[in-house]
């Protein structure tokens, strides 16, 4: 927003919103004093940071309850409030640490249909940070982190079509194995990911075909599929992203 962090940090606070990861909140507070307190750290104060409160109390669905302790919340209803608290000074930018951790998928969905109104009607900019894949995709821009370092930059559309055909896994009882046999027979570069042989190819569909032939009994699974984010993350990377299901298990 033109301020330099550095020289000018009460400025840059001033035109920025954070949602940690962890709960910011104080539970033995009602919604509604939660922003009131946010409020006044902020200069807000009397009739207009009532107002406000109001407002962003009615923007998060929690009017009925703004009154009731946030000890009381679920967790989708703590993690509403936490945006609340987050937006209620009119940030230019909001920034969110993994935002639907531990909500639910209903949860995860109203946060995101609310992110995105703010893109939309608001001009808000959403910075995200995420581990799931499902989530990623939904970005507009993303910048793909592997040990610090920018590794991958772009839309999911640019990001996936680097990857150009199609992606093929191979389950086998030894995959390496498995992996050198198909560079020698077919000089196709294929690596051991996560105990399965991973191999990039135009007309994946015809060339499964000639694997399977090729090494009768080797082969106990394929699956074809696009490019994925996730296929792009292993590129730059050489490991796995998670999906949804997994974070969970």
């Amino acid at each position: 927003m033109g301020y330099d962090v550095a020289k000018d940090p009460g400025r840059v606070r001033r035109q920025i919103g954070v949602v940690f990861q962890e709960q910011s909140i104080d539970i033995k507070l009602s919604a509604e004093e939660n922003l009131m307190l946010i409020g006044n750290v902020y200069g807000l104060h009397g009739t207009a940071l009532r107002s406000r409160v109001a407002e962003m109390l009615a923007r998060v669905g929690l009017t009925d309850r703004a009154k009731e302790r946030a000890e009381t919340f679920s967790g989708g209803m703590k993690r509403r409030l936490e945006l609340a608290k987050g937006l209620l000074h009119h940030p230019s930018v909001l920034l969110l640490d993994e935002p639907t951790t531990g909500l639910d998928p209903g949860a995860r969905r109203d946060l995101w249909q609310y992110l995105h109104m703010l893109r939309n009607e608001e001009h808000v900019s959403v910075l995200v940070t995420t581990h799931l894949m499902e989530e990623a995709e939904r970005c507009d821009r993303l910048a793909i982190y592997a040990e610090g370092n920018v590794v991958a930059r772009g839309t999911p559309a640019e990001l996936k079509s680097e990857i150009g055909g199609d992606v093929i896994l191979l389950e086998a009882n030894d995959p390496n194995m498995l992996a050198q046999h198909i560079e020698r027979r077919f000089g196709v570069p294929a690596a051991v990911i996560a105990g399965r042989v991973r191999l990039e190819i135009e007309q994946g569909h015809r060339f499964v075909t000639d694997v399977v032939e090729a090494f009768p009994g080797e082969i106990e699974g394929v699956s074809v599929h696009k490019p994925s984010l996730e296929d792009v993350f292993i590129r730059r990377t050489g490991h796995r992203f998670w999906t949804e299901q997994e974070q969970k298990n």
